[in-house]
Parts: structure tokens; C-alpha cells; sequence
């Protein structure tokens, strides 16, 4: 049903294309090449009836293209609100600290010594 929604929507689009082309703007248009054939109705009638096939067809148009969407399947058979729920429970907290990789631990580190490890003789002595 759809591929016969989208053809009609074509030649609507097609036929308001030609329509429009055809219509007697104020530079005259492509209307002006017409004038002799419209003697027998005159230019007035032509003019309303083009301007009625324009705003049929424009209604045709909204109604093919709602029908058309009416008639179109659902892609996989998931709904987007289902894809969508999983993207955002995917994505990451941005309030959450980012957890970096731990260094390596130095195994021979010179540290400083303390007065507790500093060896008896290089201690100063205080007179009493």
C-alpha cells in the first residue's frame, strides 16, 4: 500500500509542477502562450480553473503524504523509544569521576631518612 501511496504522490507533484508552470504570473509566464487558445473560454475562466487545480492538487498532496505516513512500517520491528532509551542508559554519567589507570609501583625509591633512622654518629649532640 505504500509504494501505491508513493506513486500517487509523484504524479501529484508532478501534475502541481506543470500547474504552477502554467499559471499567469505578473511577467506573464508560461500562460501567455495559451492566450489564443483560450479565446473561446476566456482568460478568466482558465485563470480559475488553474487556481482551483492548484489548491486540489495542494490537498491532494497533504492527504497522499499523511496517508503515506499512516501506511509506513515500522523499521525492525523495535520502536525509537526503546532505541533511544538504550543510547542514553549507555552513555556515561558526567558527574561521575573517571577512573584513571594506577602507576606502577617505584621498587627502589630513595626516600627521605628520619631522625629515627639516621645513623648514631652523624646525630648532633646537645651540651647540657
Amino acid at each position: 500500500m505504500q509504494t501505491v501511496v508513493t506513486v500517487f504522490i509523484v504524479i501529484v507533484c508532478i501534475l502541481l509542477v506543470l500547474i504552477v508552470l502554467v499559471q499567469n504570473s505578473k511577467g506573464g509566464g508560461l500562460a501567455s502562450n495559451f492566450q489564443s487558445s483560450t479565446q473561446f473560454a476566456g482568460v478568466r475562466k482558465t485563470a480559475d480553473f488553474l487556481e482551483k487545480a492548484t489548491w486540489y492538487l495542494a490537498g491532494a498532496l497533504l492527504v497522499l503524504a499523511i496517508l503515506g505516513n499512516v501506511f509506513t512500517p515500522e523499521s525492525g520491528g523495535a520502536s525509537t523509544d526503546s532505541i533511544i532509551r538504550d543510547k542514553i542508559e549507555q552513555t556515561a554519567d558526567p558527574l561521575q569521576t573517571p577512573s584513571f589507570p594506577e602507576p606502577d609501583a617505584p621498587s627502589n625509591e630513595a626516600t627521605p631518612q628520619s631522625d629515627a633512622n639516621a645513623p648514631e654518629g652523624n646525630t648532633p649532640q646537645q651540651d647540657n
